[in-house]
């Protein structure tokens, strides 16, 4: 239970303000053959798309909070990922799980107030799917 509960965690925050390694965790625990892999690409995917929740809902609010000393997000990455948004509407989305881009895109789409069945969806595609290859990658390699 506790290695559920470390790729959950490592999987939600990668997708939010703390630095995290969900992918490491995720190999590390496919490797070790101690849970079955459905189940590990279950837990990385919910905890990794419920950390991109944190930053649509933070999107939502923007207005209140963007001017905090803790807000995570640089005035530039915010407006490279607006842009990259209003650019490509919700497709952009399915870029989520890009390092770098993907965090200011899940926030951007909460600023554009992108309706939160159509988020989930894509992001949880998007995200799962990340997951899906690195799997698949990983017990090739075995």
């Amino acid at each position: 239970m506790l290695a559920l509960s470390s790729l959950f965690a490592a999987a939600f925050f990668a997708a939010t303000l703390i630095p995290a390694q969900s992918e490491a965790v995720l190999l590390g625990l496919i490797w070790a053959e101690a849970h079955p892999v459905a189940l590990l690409l279950l837990v990385a995917t919910a905890g990794n798309v419920l950390g991109s929740l944190v930053n649509w809902l933070l999107g939502r609010y923007l207005a209140l909070v963007a001017t905090r000393r803790w807000f995570p997000f640089s005035p530039a990455q915010l407006r490279r990922a607006s842009d990259w948004y209003q650019r490509w509407g919700y497709w952009s989305l399915l870029a989520s799980w890009m390092p770098l881009i993907g965090d200011p895109l899940t926030l951007a789409a909460g600023v554009l107030k992108e309706p939160l069945w159509r988020f989930l969806l894509i992001v949880t595609l998007a995200k799962g799917g990340r997951y899906l290859l690195l799997a698949a990658a990983a017990l090739n390699a075995l």
